[in-house]
Order: structure tokens, then sequence, then C-alpha cells
């Protein structure tokens, strides 16, 4: 969601095009930053359709646990209706349908309305690949009692092999003939045959992916704009509360030596089990290094390990200023799940990764992170891994070190090339005005 609201900021405040943002009630407060800057934004704010199967006021994933993604994918589009009356009867009715890729219904009221529908990717161009080869060819594991059985993609560039228990987890739960398992893949479907798609990357990160959509899909309309940079710069998206403040973050990070600090955090999903979270806080006393550790949710810090690390750590519960810390001068790590949004904060930001991939997307990003792009180090991946606390020790120590200056200046130069793409003139900037120069074609 939040990279979507990045992306309207972009083409109203940038290009001032009129952008009605269609959101349910719960979410409504997620616009707020967004609507005090960009005036030609305009909520349209729904009742989140009845839903029985969902529990009661939930009208997003945060903090929910998997199980509830299937549903709430099924549920939205419950929205389709009401959106339909909305255009046929608003005096300036869309020109176009921006949707996420969850929202593959779009397509179908972008038909009923005449009008084009674009693809927004909150994940990287090669996941794109990857689940558009899942969708059409259906592939399954030929050992059914093997969670490791490899699953390859030769039609995708560099050819990528992951083991069946990393493969979506819309495509594992998939059942032939129950009704939501076709509905998702259908879903997936409609987004191929889509008028366009708009991916939050950049040209030099993944090029070979992007041109593979170009000959895939069978038309020019991909346009990579990323990396897609919060609202604020790193004043934050997404905010929240926490037990220390910003200030007070960014404060100990001005007394540390530069290029000093391990950023440890794992998103807003992933709360760790009480043997990981012994296994990382051991980790990260062996080794001796400077950390934040962003703990949230339930994740039960071991007793006595703050104080014994005082002097060299910092744990924060609840939410964090990611963005802020991951720019400070101090931080040169940065311990994560490899979700996309980190990754590219990261990358931005010109901050070497540790990876640790628990689900989704992420084990496809870890691999681009450390095979690909150069600038990570794998430590272990799954949502049940236990890190080995004195690998973990090791890997720290050497990243922040001298062992690790190869990894951290390759961080740097892609950093530079990332800032470079969304500049005026570069590849990122040039495709977003490509992509409003198409959408004046259709009336936008």
């Amino acid at each position: 969601m939040l990279p979507l609201l990045d992306l309207v900021h972009l083409l109203s405040s940038r290009f001032r095009l009129v952008v009605t943002i269609a959101v349910t009630t719960k979410n409504r407060p997620f616009l707020d930053p967004l609507i005090s800057r960009s005036p030609a934004v305009v909520p349209l704010v729904l009742p989140f359709p009845d839903y029985p199967a969902l529990p009661p006021g939930v009208e997003n994933t945060y903090g929910q646990p998997p199980a509830i993604f299937r549903p709430l994918t099924h549920a939205l589009a419950g929205l389709q209706e009401p959106l339909l009356r909305w255009a046929r009867c608003t005096p300036h009715p869309p020109s176009a349908i921006i949707s996420d890729f969850f929202l593959g219904w779009t397509s179908d009221l972008a038909v009923q309305l005449g009008i084009p529908r674009l693809v927004f990717s909150p994940s990287s161009a090669l996941v794109v690949a990857v689940l558009h080869v899942l969708w059409r060819r259906m592939p399954q594991r030929s050992d059914l009692d093997d969670p490791d059985c490899p699953i390859s993609f030769p039609e995708i560039p560099n050819s990528p092999v992951l083991p069946w228990r990393q493969v979506s987890f819309f495509y594992r739960t998939h059942i032939v003939g129950e009704p939501i398992s076709e509905f998702i893949k259908d879903e997936f479907l409609k987004n191929i045959a889509s008028w366009g798609f708009v991916f939050n990357t950049f040209a030099d990160l993944q090029r070979v992916y992007l041109d593979y959509h170009l000959t895939d899909l069978g038309h020019p309309r991909v346009w990579a704009v990323g990396p897609l940079a919060p609202l604020d710069g790193p004043a934050e998206r997404g905010g929240g509360a926490s037990a220390a403040g910003a200030g007070e973050i960014m404060t100990w990070l001005d007394g540390c030596p530069e290029g000093s600090v391990l950023l440890v955090a794992f998103g807003s999903q992933q709360v760790l089990a009480p043997p990981q979270a012994a296994a990382l806080a051991r980790g990260l006393e062996r080794s001796g290094a400077r950390f934040i550790w962003c703990a949230t949710g339930a994740t039960a810090v071991p007793e006595g390990f703050e104080g014994r690390v005082a002097e060299r750590g910092l744990v924060v519960r609840g939410w964090a200023p990611q963005v802020a810390i991951l720019g400070h001068r101090a931080v040169t790590a940065f311990l994560t799940h490899c979700g996309w949004n980190s990754v590219l904060e990261a990358v931005t930001a010109g901050v070497a990764m540790l990876t640790w991939p628990m689900g989704a997307d992420q084990f496809w990003n870890a691999r681009l992170v450390v095979e690909e792009a150069g600038v990570g180090v794998a430590l272990c991946d799954g949502a049940d891994a236990v890190p080995d606390s004195d690998e973990l020790a090791r890997i720290v120590a050497e990243l922040l070190g001298e062992s690790g200056k190869g990894v951290k200046e390759r961080a740097k130069e892609l950093s530079r090339r990332a800032l470079e793409a969304v500049k005026e003139g570069g590849s990122s900037w040039k495709d977003l005005e490509g992509l409003v120069a198409e959408l004046s074609k259709v009336g936008v």
C-alpha cells in the first residue's frame, strides 16, 4: 500500500494528474500524509465488503497471520460493484486504473468502463516473472513429501531454482476446483493480460528481468519507476509508537562512529519465536558489534540482554523510523527479512544486507541481493529457522569489519545508481515520464 501511495504522490505533484484513491474505512488514515501534500488527490472511502470468514474489523494484513491473506484477497473483490456504480455516476469518471497485483478483478472493472488497467507491483520484477510462470505453467513437485523438492524456472533469465517450501504461499496452497484457489489463479492470470505494468525497481538493478517482461508480455508498456521514496524522505512512512522515540534513536546513533552500526529489523509482519530471539541475542552479544534491534510485536527479548549490551546496543520495541536509521552515517549493515520495501530502502541508503528471508517474495529478494547484486551475505532462511549464534556473531563481525569491505563498497555503488535513476534524466525518471505520456494518449 505504501509504495503505491508514493507513486500517487509523484503522479500528482510532478505531473498534476488528478488521482482518486479507493480505500476502505479503516485504511483511510494511511492517506493523511499524502493528502496533506497533494491536494489533487481525492479519497474515495468505501465500506469494507461483508465477508464472514474474516475476523471483524480486519481490513489489511498488518499484524495478521498468513492464513488471513487468502480470504482478505477474495473479500476485496466485493469492491468491484461499488466502484462501478461510483465510476458511472461521478461527473469526472476515471480514465485509467492503477491497482496492485492482488487486485486482478480490477481488470474486469476496467473492461466494464472501457479504460486501461495498469498493474502496480510492490515486489520485484523477478518475483512477478516467477508468478507469471507459476500460474501459467502450474509446475508441481516430483516428490509430494519433500518440502525441498526443487522447482525450476528455465524460462526466466539466470534459470532460477527454488525449493518448494519457498514458492509463493498462494501457489502452494492452491487446490484445483476450490473456489478461492481458482479465484486467486484467475487474478494473477488477469494481471498478465493487463494494459501495462509499473514496477517499484530501477533498470540498473533488474534490467534483465524488465527486458524479459517486455518480451514475455509482448508490448512496451513496462515501466520501472523506483526506488519510490517516502513522501517526507527519511522522516518516514508508516508511523507508529515505540518505547524509544525517533529522536532518542537518532541521538543514540549520533554518538556512534561512522559505519559502525548494524540495524536488525524484520518488518511489520514477523514476530520471532523465543528460540529465534534467544539465538539472535546471543549472536549479537558475541559479535561485539554496535546494533539497533527493532523487536516488533511480542518478540521475547531475553531477560538481562539489554543490560549486558547497554554500552553498544539499543533495543527498540514497536515501530522504528527505518528509513531514517538506514540513512544515518553510523549505520553500515542491515539484518533483514528481505521484504522488497526494506531491500530498496537499504539499497537507496547504500547499506549492506545480512539476509534472513522468511516468506512470500523474500527468498527471491535475498537471492537478488546476495547472488546477483552482491550487496549482501546470507545468514539463514525460513520463518522457523533458528540461526547458529556463533555463525551469526562471526558473519556480523566480518561484515562490519575489514572483511566486509567489498560488499559495503558494492552497496555504496548501487546506492549511487539508485539515486541517479530517480534524478531528472535518470532511467526511472524517464520511465515515469513515459508512463504519463502513454496515459495522456488514453485521455488522462
